[in-house]
């Protein structure tokens, strides 16, 4: 079921890596699925877990003192191939909001799509994010999409993030593409109807 977004307030994952591709977030072996059932399952795949299927001890997602459904990511995440299946993998492990410095475009089209918000802040509040969650690992972010601000709980700052209307509008409504035609399918018809 396709969840509205309003406001979360969660801990967060720290991933304080630069440049991470499309690759890393998503193996392209994995790109044959067709279907994003399990794709969560496959996030960060080659850095989570060894060859023989067991995780990674030293790896963020393993580590049980981190939680959260908000993922703190570096600079320039998702760069790389266009594959929409990272998206699939960060929406499917549950994640509902990533914040970087800065995204590839295409991939954080992709997350729109998903219903994951990308939130991009500046340099220096994204490294005072890091530097709370290392402090405290259950450091809490609340991200206030109506009002468009990211706000660090324990220090209390806060920056105004940017959205396109339309995709701000399918966030706070739990729709996607498809379900916002379906849900203007009225108004779709009576325009053809007066174009023909």
């Amino acid at each position: 079921m396709k969840q509205k977004f309003n406001v979360i307030t969660s801990s967060c994952i720290p991933l304080p890596l630069e440049n991470v591709d499309t690759d890393q977030i998503i193996p392209a072996r994995f790109l044959k699925a067709i279907d994003k059932k399990g794709m969560g399952e496959n996030l960060f795949r080659d850095w989570r877990y060894n060859a023989d299927g067991s995780p990674k001890a030293d790896f963020v997602m393993n580590d049980p003192s981190y939680s959260g459904v908000i993922l703190v990511a570096g600079k320039n995440f998702g760069s790389g191939s266009s594959r929409e299946h990272a998206a699939w993998a960060i929406a499917g492990a549950g994640f509902r909001v990533v914040i970087s410095s800065f995204f590839a475009d295409i991939h954080k089209n992709n997350e729109l799509n998903n219903l994951v918000l990308p939130v991009v802040v500046s340099e220096n509040f994204l490294k005072e994010l890091f530097d709370t969650i290392d402090g405290n690992h259950q450091a809490q972010v609340k991200v206030d999409l109506p009002n468009q601000t990211v706000t660090n709980l324990t220090t209390g700052h806060s920056e105004q993030f940017e959205i396109n209307g339309y995709k701000k509008h399918c966030l706070e409504n739990g729709l996607d593409d498809v379900d916002f035609l379906v849900q203007n399918r009225d108004k779709v018809e009576a325009w053809e109807l007066a174009n023909k």
